[in-house]
């Protein structure tokens, strides 16, 4: 059977209500490596500052990093995961990008001497509850992607304790919390890279129903609710 006819087939049987309807997917990479892989190194930069690993002097240079590397990233990763129907890696995604790109445009604002911000504190706070959104969505299908999620979140809650009080143990605990995360992110997107370039699953990611259908299941299992899904149903 052909491309055209398989479709044609999946048309006509799935929307028998709609003769010469088609609904268009667009196949697309993983966007979760580069994600996570931006995550690793913006919370690495930011721990190296928290646990003295660079001078403070380094401030200004760790806030460009953000800017230029990890929010483009991550705001790429954001764009394709809602391209690719998955609003959990989408939404957690664009919050981190975000959280990067505020954290280094207060830092850069902030005078010199100056090691904490309130400001910034009350930021990290509500991402580090908003976190648990996405987290939890992915946790229906991506245990890994939700793991990673809710360890950024941890890192964050840790990190508004040291701006909101500017205690050094708050700064070291969260700094170290960072570390994990950087580890933490890098397994993910070996595991998912290697998985989205070999078709299977070879390091574990601890998928589980929608997420395992994505990759054992077949095209009809994944399009049986498309009908339902945001840009085809009338209303968001």
């Amino acid at each position: 059977m052909t491309e055209s006819a398989h479709a044609r087939t999946l048309d006509e049987e799935a929307y028998p209500a709609a003769p010469g309807v088609r609904i268009s997917l667009r196949p697309i990479a993983n966007p979760m490596p580069v994600g996570f892989m931006a995550l690793a190194v913006a919370t690495l930069m930011l721990s190296a500052l928290q646990l003295g690993w660079l001078p403070v002097s380094e401030r200004d240079h760790v806030c460009m990093v953000l800017i230029a590397f990890a929010f483009p990233l991550q705001l790429l990763g954001s764009i394709l995961g809602f391209l690719g129907r998955d609003i959990g890696v989408g939404t957690g995604m664009g919050m981190l990008g975000g959280t990067w790109l505020a954290t280094a445009v207060v830092t850069l604002s902030c005078p010199a001497g100056v090691s904490t911000s309130p400001t910034l504190g009350v930021l990290m706070l509500a991402v580090a509850v908003g976190l648990l959104v996405p987290a939890a969505g992915a946790a229906t299908g991506k245990l890994l992607a939700a793991a990673i999620l809710l360890a950024a979140s941890v890192r964050f809650a840790l990190t508004a304790g040291y701006e909101l009080t500017g205690a050094p143990l708050w700064g070291t605990v969260s700094g170290a919390a960072g570390v994990v995360l950087c580890v933490l992110a890098l397994y993910g997107a070996l595991a998912l890279l290697i998985e989205d370039v070999g078709k299977r699953t070879v390091l574990p990611v601890f998928r589980r129903g929608a997420g395992r259908a994505s990759m054992a299941g077949n095209l009809r299992d994944q399009l049986g609710s498309i009908e339902r899904e945001s840009g085809v149903r009338e209303q968001l």
